[in-house]
Order: structure tokens, then sequence, then C-alpha cells
């Protein structure tokens, strides 16, 4: 098992894995012999730098234990690849799926790692036709392709995020459907889905989805909770928050204990109706 270092003022998530994933999520590790909800998602849902993130948040207001399936950097890859994950999911009264970008995906242009779904791997020999003049082996996680692609080739970058966002809703629906009528679809984000940008910027996470997306998706999840963090909660910087000070950069770019709390009230009573 991987441990990353700690420095002064950082958290220690105590990694832990469920049965025989190999995916690496935030602990203390929950225990699975009693009624529980699950919640799959990236980095916003692991909670980075937050000491209770939201998972923790809900657990408290249901009085239902709450596993934490966030796991750093996940697209749908990373769970629909994972049987054991999907094992613990198929045992949870209700389970929230967080809203993850389309840019972490493996697709008909690129592949990435299977746990680490931000690095990027390779290109396919679709890309290379596209983009001949591109060396491939400088980049090394999909943002920075993709932000290159939309500077120095914005016609292949416009056929690629077209090839991303029909991924997307296909692998999310897919993983909706093996989830069996229980998953509660969160969206949360500074921004509506409507307002999703194409461009590259980190306020624009989920990176490339908008509101087609997740209308195309809807019919598969129980629930579609949107929250759109508040100008008062992204005021708060990052208030609150533990971290090394060479990590303030990285900080800055991930919701603060204000907007996990948000996130809590309102997923929160969506499951308890849920589980009912």
């Amino acid at each position: 098992m991987a441990f990353e270092p700690l420095g002064a003022g950082a958290l220690d998530y105590a990694p832990c894995r469920y049965g025989m994933s190999r995916l690496l999520f935030r602990g203390p590790q929950r225990r699975l012999d009693g009624a529980y909800c699950a919640v799959l998602g990236g980095t916003e849902t692991y909670g980075k730098f937050v000491l209770r993130p939201y998972p923790d948040l809900v657990e408290d207001l249901l009085g239902v234990t709450v596993v934490n399936l966030g796991c750093m950097h996940a697209g749908p890859d990373a769970f629909l690849d994972d049987e054991a994950i999907l094992t613990v999911c198929g045992g949870a009264r209700a389970v929230a799926v967080q809203v993850t970008g389309a840019h972490n995906m493996n697709n008909g242009y690129y592949a990435v790692h299977p746990r680490r779904n931000d690095r990027f791997l390779r290109a396919t020999p679709a890309l290379r036709a596209l983009c001949r003049r591109i060396d491939f082996t400088e980049f090394s996680f999909t943002r920075h392709l993709l932000s290159a692609l939309q500077a120095r080739a914005p016609d292949a970058f416009l056929r690629v995020v077209e090839e991303l966002r029909g991924v997307w809703v296909a692998r999310t629906r897919t993983l909706l459907q093996r989830l069996q009528g229980r998953a509660v679809l969160l969206w949360m984000s500074g921004h509506a889905p409507e307002a999703a940008l194409a461009a590259l910027e980190p306020s624009g996470d989920p990176v490339l989805v908008d509101r087609p997306m997740i209308e195309a998706v809807r019919p598969f999840a129980a629930a579609v909770v949107e929250v759109v963090i508040s100008p008062a909660a992204r005021a708060c910087g990052t208030a609150g928050m533990h971290f090394a000070p060479l990590e303030t950069p990285a900080a800055e770019r991930v919701p603060g204990p204000a907007a996990h709390a948000e996130v809590a009230r309102a997923l929160a009573p969506v499951l308890r109706r849920l589980m009912a």
C-alpha cells in the first residue's frame, strides 16, 4: 500500500482498500456488516485537504454508516473496472455518484491509467492521425493534453471533446445501471451544468460536462442532486483546510469545508428518502 508523505499542516487520510480492490480510498475504513450508504466520486468526494468531507457530514445527518469511495482523480472507468467496489455498492442501501469530468476516461483518442485516471498513457492512432505535428510524449496528464490540443490544434480538440462527451454519457449510464435504481447522481460545482465550459480552467470542473449530458443519464438515476456552491462558500477560500505550504495552489482549486457542508445538506434528505 502506498502512502503520501505528510508535510507540516497536512492531513493523514488513513488510506484504505475494500475487499480485493486496487483503488485507495480515504479512511478510516468503514465496516460493511450493517446498513450503509456508499458515495462514489473523485477528488472532491475524497475530500482532499478537508478534515471532514461531505460523506462524513452525510453520515452525521443520516445516522447511518456512509462509505467514502471517493478516489483521487477517478472517472467512471475506475469504478466500472473494479468488481470489488461494485460489490460494495451492491450491498449499500443507497449510493451517491458524483459527476466527474469527461477527460479522465479511455476513449477513441487516448488511454488513461486504470487507477489514476488523470494520467495520460498514450495516444491512439486516430489521435496521431489528427495531430501529426504533436509529440505526445510530452504529456503526462489528460488536462495538460487537452489544454495543448485546444491551443495548438483547435479542430482536433473539438473532435476529441465530442468523443469524450459521448463516452462519458455511455459509461455513466452503464455505471448507474449497475447500481440498479439505488443511485443518486450528484453535481457539485461552482457553476450549474448550463454554464459548463469547453475551456479547461480549474473553475470549469467537472470538465466538459454540460446539461444535455446530465439529462441523457437522468433516466438511469433514482434522483439527481445539483449543488452549485454558493458565493459565500467560495469566498471562504482555503479557510479551515489543512495542507502544507507547497500545497496551497492545489488547495485553492478544490472545495473547502463550507462547500462540503452545503453538499451534505442537499444530499442527505434525498438519500434518506431513497433508503426509505
